[in-house]
């Protein structure tokens, strides 16, 4: 791999994306960032340059990107909004894919997503392995690296189930709460896409943590490092979107989607290799029991606002 030059990370200042950043500035790498943010949110002041997304000028995308080793991907969108569709997501990947190309980046670290599919039904599946395909068939070297659930400070899922745990007598678990899922630390995460960057070889690979859960046992474990004393009920799956809706007017924002329910039960975010993180989700939760779920994070917050 060339010695000089920097690394590039999309969203440095969003979730999975600042904990990359921060574990390769960590390591003295130079690193700039594309975003959809402005500068004037970095989290890192003056050691990240910042360039803004410019998926509809490629040319201005190419000189973002020239002179570095490594691009650390983290672009997606987690659900259609307005003109923000996953077909525009998995163009905008190729884009990026192909500015990369031509800037003459050594290597991509993807993150996708655990079972990604072009057989999916379900859009984002089929779209992260659509970019897959894209990036398998460039001319770059590449790490694909496939998170389940993530989990940590600023992660949605566990810590929107520990809101909702600690605010309402009951929780609506959609039909039998056996579904699994294998949730990863964002920090291993982190460290397996880093570690990932500075290999030679295409790989792909999942991120997953070394504990499975099924969903009814997930929620159980939240509920008790929480103290929560709210009632699980078992209800149908249209029952339970209906709900996640009521609620979502209430803290403006979309609290989970039928796709996400369809594809949570469907047992996708589970891995059948061996565990690649070695946080465990019960011991993070047991040291972060009085924190996790205290306010509410948004997604549209996070990405629309």
């Amino acid at each position: 791999m060339k010695a000089n030059g920097f690394d590039v990370v999309t969203g440095a200042f969003s979730y999975t994306g600042k904990y990359i950043t921060r574990r390769l500035l960590s390591m003295g790498k130079k690193v700039r960032t594309i975003t959809g943010r402005p500068a004037s949110e970095s989290l890192f002041g003056d050691q990240v340059a910042t360039h803004q997304f410019s998926f509809d000028n490629p040319g201005q995308l190419i000189q973002s990107l020239e002179g570095a080793r490594v691009l650390y991907n983290t672009y997606w969108v987690r659900f259609a909004r307005g003109k923000v569709t996953f077909d525009k997501a998995v163009e905008n990947s190729k884009v990026l894919i192909r500015a990369a190309e031509a800037a003459g980046v050594h290597r991509i670290v993807h993150i996708s997503i655990t079972n990604a599919s072009e057989d999916s039904p379900f859009p984002y599946f089929k779209g992260k392995a659509l970019v897959e395909k894209a990036l398998i068939n460039s001319k770059l070297s590449y790490a694909i690296v496939r998170p389940t659930v993530i989990f940590g400070t600023e992660g949605i899922l566990i810590n929107n189930i520990a809101w909702l745990l600690r605010r309402f007598p009951i929780f609506a678990i959609p039909s039998s709460g056996n579904y699994r899922l294998q949730p990863v630390f964002v920090e291993d995460l982190a460290e397996i896409a880093v570690s990932a960057g500075h290999r030679e070889d295409s790989i792909v690979m999942d991120a997953v943590g070394p504990e499975v859960f099924t969903y009814e046992e997930l929620v159980t474990l939240i509920a008790r490092n929480i103290n929560s004393r709210a009632k699980m009920v078992h209800v149908r799956p249209w029952l339970a979107l209906l709900l996640a809706r009521l609620i979502g007017r209430l803290v403006g924002d979309t609290v989970i989607t039928k796709d996400e329910i369809d594809g949570l039960m469907s047992n996708l975010l589970i891995s059948e290799g061996s565990p690649t993180g070695h946080t465990r989700l019960s011991d993070w939760l047991e040291q972060n029991g009085n924190s996790v779920g205290a306010k509410y994070f948004s997604d549209l917050r996070r990405h629309y606002c």
